[in-house]
């Protein structure tokens, strides 16, 4: 997938312009948070594990990490992160820019309280060098979340 269908589907909500795209990479956080001029906590990270037969992604503040018994409690299974061949079959967007939007049909995504604390974040758009700025609130609309979910902690 490209940042060019990330685009075409966050016209959806007459958002495809507002995806900004840089001659360096932001494929991550900390790469991102240095081209954004923004705190890592910032950058909006989608991570992808394996669920089953298939995938769950879970958007999360740049600067946290799975905490492994508040994941298992919360999905029943070991947070296992999907490898890059799988990540791009069941995603179709490739490590860098994986990102919760123009995702396969049923494609489950949540999101983790630590994005809460800001009033804007930025998720990447389906390349290692685009992201868009948004409210939490669109993110989640846009990303058509499951749920809100509290797995991780502070690094």
């Amino acid at each position: 997938m490209s940042v060019e269908t990330v685009k075409n589907y966050l016209n959806r909500w007459g958002r495809g312009g507002d995806v900004l795209e840089f001659d360096e990479s932001s494929a991550t956080v900390e790469l991102a948070a240095a081209v954004l001029g923004v705190e890592p906590g910032r950058i909006a990270k989608t991570l992808c594990f394996k669920s089953g037969e298939g995938c769950l992604l879970l958007i999360a503040a740049g600067d946290v990490r799975i905490d492994n018994p508040k994941f298992k409690a919360e999905f029943g299974c070991k947070a296992s992160m999907l490898p890059p061949d799988d990540v791009l079959r069941f995603t179709g967007h490739e490590v860098g820019g994986v990102c919760p939007f123009a995702l396969p049909d049923g494609t489950p995504v949540y999101a983790d309280v630590s994005l809460k604390q800001y009033d804007t974040v930025f998720p990447a758009c389906g390349s290692s060098n685009s992201a868009i700025q948004l409210s939490t609130q669109d993110l989640c609309e846009y990303a058509g979340i499951q749920g809100w979910v509290d797995v991780c902690k502070q690094r």
